[in-house]
């Protein structure tokens, strides 16, 4: 033990250094190496089954490693087990203690590391204020509301004040528009306390909307790291792309014609190509809310990709239009002013169209 507790200073948060998990012949994680700095709000993001909660699982001790090393604020901690190790975990379930208060339920693990008496009434009072909650210190869970449980269970893990808090889908139980809510409250709180959070979804939305990085992983792999823009504009590969937001996928080939080069789709079609494209067939991805539609008739450097609209969904703050082409179907988005209430839309279907993008707002994209 003492030969762990005196490795170097600290450096990172977490650190995986090729980490793999298996389960007889299967591969759960399959030679992981991650860095999460510390004060990070880190998602790991991804599809069922792609490593995900293992990975947190791993992180927290609740499983061991087959192979490799991991680091706790530089300390090696492979053989450690979960209450030896500076981190606290937030489950889906919120484990509460059913037969205890609310106050009950956070001062537990302040009790069981056997601190005074007034630290614990201290650090007590000062997390339920963090999560919203003073005055209900002596309420039962079964008196609270699912999104109210939640903010017990975090303020239960932070009281304990651990270098790194353990998130495993804690909203997934919780309806729309409360886990909105909810990520609007977790993110607040992060920046308040500044612990290391590390963060499990299979939600791309909510993933993007509180991670300051973000881990995509398949199949055991992790796929790509970054920030959420990064990851957004810039997928690493078709599975990213296709994962984090809609995309769409457009075969074609790159050429020059007249001096600069376009994206020539088979067929009818030249757009401009991306930057730094270079000649011979290509897939090109671009985001909906890039493509932009015109009349077939208007005067353009790019002819543009004909097409024609065969769907049109209102979505309330904006409206998505499918448009068949010969690339195949293109779908674009299109926001609504604040000030402009969409009349009609059902007119738009059967438009013939030109669809067309800038060429900095496409990429090419590795299949």
């Amino acid at each position: 033990m003492d030969s762990i507790l005196a490795e170097s200073t600290p450096t990172s948060a977490i650190e995986l250094r090729h980490v793999t998990k298996r389960y007889g012949d299967t591969v759960a994680l399959d030679d992981v190496s991650m860095t999460i700095e510390p004060g990070e709000f880190f998602c790991l993001l991804g599809p069922s089954g792609c490593g995900k909660t293992t990975t947190l699982n791993l992180i927290g001790g609740f499983i061991p490693m087959s192979s490799g090393e991991l680091r706790i604020e530089g300390r090696m901690v492979n053989d450690l087990p979960p209450h030896k190790r500076n981190v606290n975990t937030v489950f889906q379930n919120y484990a509460l203690f059913p037969h205890m208060t609310v106050a009950q339920n956070i001062a537990f693990g302040l009790r069981m590391e056997k601190l005074p008496a007034a630290e614990i009434t201290s650090r007590t009072g000062e997390y339920l204020e963090l999560v919203g909650l003073a005055g209900f210190d002596k309420r039962l869970p079964s008196e609270m509301s699912g999104g109210q449980q939640q903010r017990v269970a975090l303020a239960r893990a932070l009281a304990k004040r651990p270098a790194v808090l353990l998130l495993d889908e804690p909203l997934g139980a919780l309806d729309l528009k409360l886990r909105k809510h909810m990520q609007t409250e977790l993110s607040r709180i992060h920046r308040q306390v500044g612990t290391t959070f590390v963060f499990v979804t299979h939600d791309q939305e909510e993933a993007l909307s509180m991670a300051t990085r973000i881990a995509i992983m398949s199949g055991g792999n992790v796929m790509q790291t970054g920030t959420p823009r990064e990851v957004y504009d810039h997928p690493a590969g078709r599975f990213v792309a296709n994962f984090v937001g809609e995309t769409n996928f457009i075969a074609g080939t790159v050429t020059m014609e007249d001096g600069r080069r376009v994206f020539a789709i088979p067929g009818r079609g030249r757009v401009a190509a991306p930057t730094g494209s270079t000649d011979g067939p290509a897939t090109v991805m671009v985001r909906p809310e890039y493509v932009r539609l015109r009349p077939v008739d208007e005067p353009a450097a790019d002819p543009g990709i004909s097409g024609r609209i065969v769907n049109v969904a209102f979505l309330g703050d904006h409206t998505r239009l499918t448009v068949s082409t010969d690339a195949g179907d293109i779908v674009s988005v299109r926001p609504h002013a604040t000030n402009v209430r969409s009349t009609h839309l059902e007119e738009d279907l059967g438009q013939e169209v030109c669809v067309w993008w800038p060429a900095d707002d496409a990429a090419l994209i590795a299949d």
